[in-house]
């Protein structure tokens, strides 16, 4: 008896987590199923008064169903639309109307094909999306690996050189005080590193964690003053420049995360510009409800051969240039994350006779949610 529960319990569990993953139920799908029904027995019922034949309602509750399958989820829907399709059929746009007869002379064959290719297109639908959401998840897994051999290289330097300096002034009692500060300065500066790359995590992870980012109304300009007031106290040696639109214009964002975007460009600008000291910041509009920003440097540009993987978190420099290298390609993936997260996207290009200079692109708070999402979705 107990070997008996044991199978039970164990075949309904995967009876269960199978009509959870295949055929789940909310609320909102039995209301787009029933709006979507509703519309295609509207539509036969208006035709009906322009045409006298009916050959067409199969046809638009074929379509109907199909419409179900790719607004809802799992497949219970769809198979759901197929059958309710062929009643309907049946009962109010087929002779003799307003009652169900199978037994007419071609009716079983008829609606028999008619189940089978309502069914045939709502599985159809619903694999499609099946395959795009396995397609997504697999991106993005792919995006966390990418992710993680980035942080493992950027990070692995940085450690060796703190544990280094402070081992040094530990164990060497004879250093001069000069020297020892300059190693408790370097030991600082690849903790502050290491606190910026950590930020940068937590950003990447407040995207990943949740299905959607906590937006609200912002103005552009005071999201750029903040970020360029916490630059200046980390360079203040590098000019900033900002030429925004004479308008004010609203973009609707996480505003911690755009900071942290414009915060990894200033740095990238300065630590990977080498030369720079002057960094221009302007604002235009590129399209309809869609703001780009601009961040021009004056330094040495960007390597050719690494313009194509600047944001794909594959970017691996010289290892005899950790300064320089380590910083760029994780700062860089997590400006392309956000960015994309937020419905824009990013780009990069040398300025002719010197200099490089960023481009993201913003929504405004006149763009609607449901482009934000499209556009979302590219990233996924």
């Amino acid at each position: 008896m107990c070997f008996l529960q044991l199978w039970y319990n164990s075949y309904m569990h995967k009876i269960i987590a199978f009509f959870k993953k295949y055929c789940p139920m909310s609320l909102t799908d039995w209301f787009v199923f029933s709006v979507v029904m509703i519309i295609g027995a509207a539509i036969c019922v208006m035709l009906r008064q322009v045409t006298e034949t009916d050959s067409h309602v199969p046809l638009i509750f074929v379509l109907m169903v199909l419409i179900t399958a790719l607004l809802t989820n799992g497949y219970f829907f769809g198979i759901l639309a197929s059958v309710v399709s062929v009643f309907a059929v049946n009962w109010a746009f087929t002779y003799p109307y307003m009652q169900l007869d199978f037994s007419l002379y071609g009716y079983p064959l008829t609606f028999i094909t008619l189940l089978t290719v309502s069914i045939a297109a709502s599985m159809l639908a619903s694999g499609l999306k099946e395959r795009e959401k396995l397609k997504r998840e697999t991106e993005a897994e792919k995006a966390r690996a990418t992710l993680l051999r980035s942080v493992s290289h950027d990070i692995r330097t940085p450690l060796t050189s703190i544990s280094g300096s402070i081992s040094t002034v530990l164990n060497n009692g004879s250093l001069s005080d000069d020297n020892r500060r300059e190693l408790l300065k370097n030991a600082r500066d690849d903790a502050e590193w290491l606190c910026r790359m950590v930020e940068n995590l937590l950003s990447v992870t407040n995207i990943d964690g949740s299905s959607e980012i906590a937006k609200s109304e912002e103005l552009v300009e005071e999201i750029i003053g903040e970020a360029v007031s916490k630059f200046k106290k980390n360079y203040p040696g590098i000019s900033v420049t900002v030429k925004c639109i004479d308008e004010p214009v609203f973009v609707y964002v996480d505003a911690t995360l755009i900071r942290q975007v414009f915060n990894n460009l200033f740095e990238n600008a300065v630590v990977h510009g080498k030369t720079t000291t002057e960094i221009l910041v302007s604002t235009r509009f590129v399209g309809e409800n869609e703001l780009g920003i601009f961040i021009r440097d004056n330094g040495c540009g960007i390597d050719k051969n690494l313009l194509s993987h600047l944001f794909d978190g594959h970017l691996m420099l010289d290892i005899h240039n950790d300064d320089s290298s380590r910083y760029i390609g994780i700062g860089l993936a997590v400006c392309s994350t956000i960015v994309k997260a937020h419905g824009g996207r990013i780009s990069a290009h040398n300025i002719p006779g010197g200099g490089a200079e960023f481009m993201f692109t913003l929504l405004t708070s006149g763009g609607s949610d449901e482009n934000q999402r499209q556009n979302s979705d590219n990233r996924r």
